[in-house]
């Protein structure tokens, strides 16, 4: 007997969903004629009960396709948008899940999927997931496919922009995705040859960055490429939401739910002051450097397009390998890649955590050695 297999896509969109759907879609009639469903647009569809079979005509021509032929959505099992109210939508997910008659439920997704995966997962779902972000910030896995595009395509923006940055004796600042882990804007800042790279793991000071890229001007070199992840942030800010994150772990372990609601309250404060930082940081550095400063931001060019050859070849990868997971009864886990191996990491280990780059990460390191400011 074959089995049945349910498939979503949820979060952002990200380059290589299509090529692993496909991948799932093909792999499943390898094995026992395994029959493969998928739910569109995320956790609402399989609430909704909006489903496509993925039939081999469905299949064909979208290994290149950026995108998710299923379409995605952020809505949470747990907390949806329903009539105007959230709502916890979890036994309806459950039930039309029992009424196709599912064995499993693949999941492609980042952070925001593996916690909620988790929470089905716990309502007696069988779940795998697979780690798909431009940010690279899915724990546990050496690779997340999508990023590898973004990573391209966010250092040709870098090349484009050196030559009208040298040709107007500008400062070119570039906000890069990232709102907790830098791994996109470090590596298109190396990759692309940039002055300075800002990331959210480094807290940075306003003047050094001013002052590395006047010893740039005093050099002869007029012009200077800021890379910056939009959720890089300044020392002094840093602190503050260092402290309030300290004041909100303490309030949860006493039990104090007037501080704990205040520092939430505070956290919110301080991400809505974050808004529009770049363009802020771009007039300071035009202020202090005399240089007239421009500022690019990428956006969601980061996300579209044809997904790199890596990308394919890794969702490719992970995608088969959830369906032979599937078929060996082995559920309630991330398919992940780890050096020439994939592994199945359970949900509890995964969900919840970030990977951010390391301090002394050899990129930060190579990006130190050939002179590049990191802003601290």
């Amino acid at each position: 007997m074959g089995k049945h297999i349910g498939i979503l896509t949820a979060g952002g969109d990200s380059p290589g969903l299509n090529a692993a759907i496909r991948a799932i879609g093909k792999a499943a009639r390898s094995f026992q004629d395994t029959d493969v469903i998928g739910f569109r647009d995320g956790f609402r569809g399989m609430m909704e009960n909006r489903t496509v079979r993925l039939t081999s005509e469905m299949l064909s021509g979208i290994l290149t396709i950026g995108g998710t032929i299923l379409g995605t959505s952020r809505d949470k099992p747990h907390r949806m948008p329903v009539g105007g109210k959230l709502m916890d939508m979890t036994d309806v997910i459950v039930a039309n899940y029992e009424k196709h008659l599912l064995d499993a439920l693949i999941c492609l997704g980042g952070g925001g999927t593996l916690k909620n995966a988790l929470h089905l997962k716990n309502a007696g779902l069988n779940i795998i997931t697979l780690p798909k972000t431009i940010d690279n910030d899915v724990a546990m896995t050496d690779a997340a496919f999508g990023f590898d595009t973004a990573l391209g395509i966010a250092t040709e923006a870098i090349d484009r922009l050196h030559s009208t940055a040298h040709s107007h004796h500008r400062i070119i600042v570039v906000e890069i995705m990232g709102h907790r882990a830098g791994w996109l804007a470090l590596g298109a800042g190396i990759a692309g040859g940039a002055d300075v790279i800002l990331i959210p793991e480094i807290p940075y000071h306003v003047e050094t960055i001013a002052d590395a890229i006047r010893q740039r001007s005093v050099s002869g070199k007029h012009f200077s490429i800021v890379a910056v992840a939009e959720g890089a942030v300044a020392h002094e800010y840093a602190a503050q939401i260092a402290a309030t994150e300290a004041a909100l772990a303490k309030a949860k372990t006493d039990g104090e739910k007037s501080a704990k609601k205040a520092a939430k309250a505070k956290l919110r404060e301080l991400e809505a002051q974050h808004a529009g930082n770049t363009l802020r940081l771009a007039q300071r550095l035009e202020e202090l450097t005399g240089l007239e400063t421009r500022l690019t931001i990428l956006g969601h060019l980061q996300r579209g397009g044809a997904p790199s050859a890596a990308d394919r070849l890794l969702a490719t990868q992970l995608g088969t390998e959830a369906i032979r997971l599937a078929c060996k009864d082995i559920f309630g886990v991330m398919v992940a890649k780890q050096g020439a191996e994939t592994r199945a990491v359970p949900l509890e280990e995964v969900a919840g955590q970030l990977k951010t780059v390391p301090l002394h990460h050899e990129w930060i390191e190579s990006a130190r050695r050939v002179g590049t400011s990191l802003g601290d």
